[in-house]
């Protein structure tokens, strides 16, 4: 899917949001995260602010695996600087995890935790992305 944003996104009719919570990430680039998110996990794009002249943007947002991701770059001088993320894990339930896991790996992601039956039954495993986000992936063991 084009991530191209043009100036008449602006106007268009927003995309649902989908799932009960959603995480609104800070990163430095979230256009090149939205990127990144496509070929590391599949995401989906579902719109974006219009970069400014300096090439951020205020709002990306992302479907990954039925659910909402929501992206924005710094703006330091609003107020807003990048802080390095830190104290969180976004979770990603999966069917299917080990192609979930090729996929994200060979992307760039860098394992954190190998991807192993933990001892609550779940498969499980953690990697970190380009931007600083640590993501952990899980599936039940049937």
């Amino acid at each position: 899917m084009d991530t191209t944003v043009d100036a008449n996104t602006a106007q268009q009719e927003p995309e649902p949001v989908k799932g009960g919570i959603v995480a609104y990430l800070q990163v430095d680039g979230a256009m090149k995260a939205a990127e990144f998110y496509k070929r590391a996990l599949g995401a989906e794009f579902a719109g974006a602010h219009p970069p400014d002249d300096r090439g951020r943007t205020m709002h990306v947002h992302l479907y990954i695996n039925g659910s909402s991701l929501m992206l924005c770059d710094p703006y330091p001088d609003y107020g807003y600087p990048l802080e390095k993320p830190q104290a969180f894990t976004v979770m990603l339930p999966v069917e299917g995890i080990d192609a979930w896991w090729k996929r994200a790996v060979e992307a760039g992601m860098e394992v954190v935790t190998e991807l192993q039956v933990m001892f609550w039954g779940d498969r499980y495993g953690q990697l970190r992305d380009p931007f600083g986000i640590l993501w952990a992936m899980n599936e039940p063991v049937k």
